[in-house]
């Protein structure tokens, strides 16, 4: 049996369900150096041929010019002798996810579909207000979690995106965005969110390892109160996430009672609220200045009454959790299985929370008319290999 259709069991509304493929090789056999560590860059040169001190040299020039002026070029790394550029050039890559199609909303969100070096599409959206700019960053091509009010969870798993495809969305967004050099002040994109395609700590190695790499001072440079990273509640793995990344937290929570969100949100038939909240409670750095955001899709007649409001109030005193919750208008799509709250049910359970001291503003959806709101990241990839098959 092929490693494509080797099955194990993952928590999900269908299980089993594929395991992640593997990632092809390079056609043209060379080696990508984004995502790659300054160690790793370093290691890899020395595998090509290089001399260790050399290599360390070398490595540290190239790191600047990757992800301090944004050069994908080895012929223009000035300070690399120009014998040898070529000889990088033959062995070496400095890549970024290719374009398929970018769209702009009419409220200026922007959306890429992209894809792998190997054929996969993946999505990624930038969302700029007056204060901010938020990438949303996808960590998969898929996902395995099948939550029933998001589109892109009726996606299948079909893998997972390498540290150079997770800091290749950031660099590319600078790119179009003109942000280089890097610096730290005067930017447009100033956020990032792992709430993309995918669960970020289903793929946790990958997703560290990109995210030390955006956050490094000589890097990316951006720091990790301005990155947050969102779970459906992969309760074994948030810890570590909080111990070896330390950004901030966001969950799907999504319902307060184990019947909706075993429904809505399959994984808490494997990890329950209870569970989930506790994780919460123990998650390092978590305090009043970096609180843990819960959001909350607003479904109708489903888990948007003020009974349920109370609840999640009643939740987040038990397990005397910092948070804040983020309401979410349901962004709807073809076919999905339930509608949106009213305007005014959605104020009145803003409310219940508000008054207890809890903020709880209410998501302004941004992208709807391109399909880049919260939950819809499928629709392009769809579409296009719909008409590439016809």
């Amino acid at each position: 049996m092929s490693a494509d259709t080797n099955l194990m069991p993952i928590p999900g509304a269908v299980d089993p369900v594929p395991v992640p493929r593997a990632v092809k090789p390079r056609a043209d056999g060379k080696v990508d150096l984004v995502g790659l560590s300054k160690d790793e860059i370093r290691a890899a040169l020395e595998v090509a041929g290089l001399e260790p001190k050399q290599a360390k040299l070398r490595g540290k020039q190239i790191w600047h010019w990757t992800y301090n002026r944004g050069v994908t070029d080895f012929a223009l790394m000035s300070d690399i002798a120009k014998a040898q550029r070529g000889w990088f050039e033959e062995r070496f890559v400095v890549s970024r996810p290719e374009v398929v199609e970018a769209q702009v909303s009419s409220d200026g969100t922007r959306k890429w579909l992209l894809k792998t070096h190997d054929g996969h599409d993946f999505e990624m959206v930038f969302i700029p207000d007056a204060d901010r700019g938020t990438l949303c960053v996808s960590s998969q091509v898929g996902c395995t979690l099948n939550c029933r009010f998001c589109h892109t969870g009726t996606m299948a798993l079909v893998r997972n995106l390498e540290p150079a495809e997770i800091v290749g969305q950031v660099m590319l967004a600078r790119d179009a965005l003109g942000e280089w050099p890097s610096q730290p002040e005067g930017r447009m994109l100033t956020n990032i969110v792992m709430m993309g395609m995918g669960e970020p700590l289903y793929n946790f190695d990958n997703v560290r390892d990109a995210l030390k790499i955006v956050m490094d001072g000589d890097g990316l440079g951006l720091s990790r109160r301005r990155i947050t990273l969102s779970t459906s509640g992969v309760v074994p793995m948030m810890e570590r996430a909080g111990a070896e990344i330390g950004v901030n937290l966001a969950v799907s929570l999504h319902a307060v009672t184990k019947e909706i969100r075993d429904e809505i949100v399959p994984l808490n038939r494997k990890y329950g609220i209870e569970q989930l909240l506790e994780a919460c409670a123990a998650y390092p750095g978590a305090n009043n200045a970096r609180r843990i955001t819960f959001e909350y899709v607003m479904l109708k007649d489903k888990n948007d009454s003020d009974e349920h409001a109370r609840e999640l109030v009643r939740l987040i005193r038990h397990y005397r959790l910092p948070a804040k919750v983020n309401l979410i208008p349901f962004n709807p799509w073809g076919g999905a299985p339930y509608e949106c709250s009213s305007d005014e049910r959605i104020r009145s359970f803003s409310n219940i929370i508000f008054e207890a001291g809890i903020s709880a503003p209410v998501r302004t959806p941004r992208g709807r008319d391109i399909d880049a709101a919260c939950g819809q990241l499928k629709t392009a990839a769809e579409r296009k290999r719909r008409s590439a098959a016809a």
